[in-house]
């Protein structure tokens, strides 16, 4: 039974178009949802994500939470994931050919997704879909017709392959066939609107061409949001830059990373992760810029918002709480995490990744570079510890990950 649409189209457009970077053509936008509204018809929304790797992260959340508020306007959201597309890898932004993926990677790393997701989309109105239902019953006559209706010049004047191909580095078929391959998927489920990065204009354009070449009624609507940089505010957010907030993380992880951004870059996060609505988050940001909020209240609130999307409101609540003893108060909370160790030497990178305070040693060394890490309050830029018999040391990675480290008798 189709949802009803209860909020006006032009109150819709006013919270979607909110944070877009492209709406293209937005007449076109605006023509479906007045449509969608008078005749009471949810507008089929896509977006597509390819399972290279097994965790999302709050990048992908900004696509996540604008599903949502179509689901919310009463729209048809449409989970695209990429399992046959993720096998040969996407292009986009690359400057070398992705190593392939196999099946047997890309089933493993698509395991979470629907539970991930479902972190942010209402379940029960979400359709899941595989793209290799589709493309693996296409026959090689059928992927000639869906070539035929593209050319090499369009392809090859993409930004990412014109300059590798003018740099001599190779650039293969099966890349050129990518973007195609993933515009099929808009024909097969008739998406009326593709939602995507704006890295991903040029892949999101070739779904609407394709529709057109192939005899669909409607061309999506293509709808791009910005890229989110990472807690280090330089580069865009992603696991390799060790840079990112999974959905995965511990509440603890996900509020004392959220405290450790900069005030600049939190006013971005606000506007592009806050679920609060237009007008509140742009109150917010107005009272922070003019000094009627503090920032660190700002940024606390923020956290709590945050780490309660992926976790309980409760959670959340108590790293607030956790937080604002250590660092507020000046006290350290009574259920700060201890660890046994034996006097001598003590790895600190291996304590952190036990404590699963970092996912990679590499991680932990960018941290001691920057002076994130400390013992006793004192910044401390060496691995290991020398530990004493009957002493305890005060350890800290960050804000709040913070533990006591006791050394026992061997």
């Amino acid at each position: 039974m189709p949802r009803a649409i209860p909020i006006h189209w032009k109150e819709q457009l006013q919270e979607l178009e909110y944070g877009a970077v492209d709406i293209v053509p937005r007449e076109d936008f605006v023509s479906l949802l007045k449509d969608s509204y008078e005749n009471q018809r949810p507008i089929n929304v896509k977006w597509g994500a390819d399972p290279s790797r097994p965790d999302m992260h709050l990048g992908h959340g900004i696509i996540l939470g604008k599903l949502r508020l179509f689901q919310d306007f009463g729209h048809r959201v449409h989970f695209i994931i990429g399992d046959f597309t993720a096998m040969i890898g996407d292009p986009t932004g690359q400057s070398k050919t992705r190593p392939l993926l196999t099946r047997e990677e890309v089933k493993e790393n698509a395991k979470t997704y629907r539970e991930q997701a479902g972190k942010i989309l209402d379940r029960d109105n979400i359709h899941i879909l595989y793209n290799s239902s589709w493309h693996e019953s296409l026959s090689t006559a059928d992927l000639i017709g869906i070539m035929a209706k593209t050319t090499v010049n369009h392809l090859s004047g993409r930004e990412d392959f014109s300059k590798r191909l003018e740099e001599g580095i190779p650039v293969h078929l099966h890349e050129f066939l990518y973007p195609v391959i993933q515009g099929y998927d808009s024909v097969a489920m008739e998406a009326h609107v593709e939602l995507g990065g704006t890295d991903q204009l040029f892949n999101l354009l070739v779904g609407r061409n394709l529709q057109g070449a192939l005899g669909k009624k409607h061309k999506q609507v293509v709808f791009t949001l910005p890229l989110l940089e990472g807690i280090d505010g330089v580069q865009k957010m992603s696991k390799s830059f060790g840079n990112a907030i999974s959905f995965n993380d511990s509440p603890e992880n996900i509020f004392g990373k959220i405290m450790s951004i900069s005030d600049s870059l939190m006013l971005r996060y606000y506007s592009l992760l806050s679920r609060k609505g237009r007008a509140l988050v742009e109150k917010i940001i107005g009272d922070i810029r003019t000094g009627r909020l503090h920032p660190m209240e700002a940024k606390k609130k923020l956290a709590l918002e945050i780490t309660s999307h992926y976790h309980s409101l409760r959670e959340a609540q108590r790293e607030q709480d956790r937080f604002e003893k250590r660092f507020s108060k000046g006290e350290c909370p009574e259920d700060v995490d201890t660890i046994e160790a034996h006097p001598g030497p003590y790895s600190l990178i291996e304590g952190a990744l036990a404590k699963g305070w970092v996912k990679s040693k590499k991680e932990f060394r960018r941290l001691l570079e920057q002076k994130a890490v400390r013992i006793n309050g004192e910044k401390y830029t060496e691995e290991t510890l020398t530990l004493k018999v009957g002493q305890e040391y005060l350890f800290q990675v960050g804000k709040l990950r913070v533990a006591k480290i006791i050394c026992r008798v061997s």
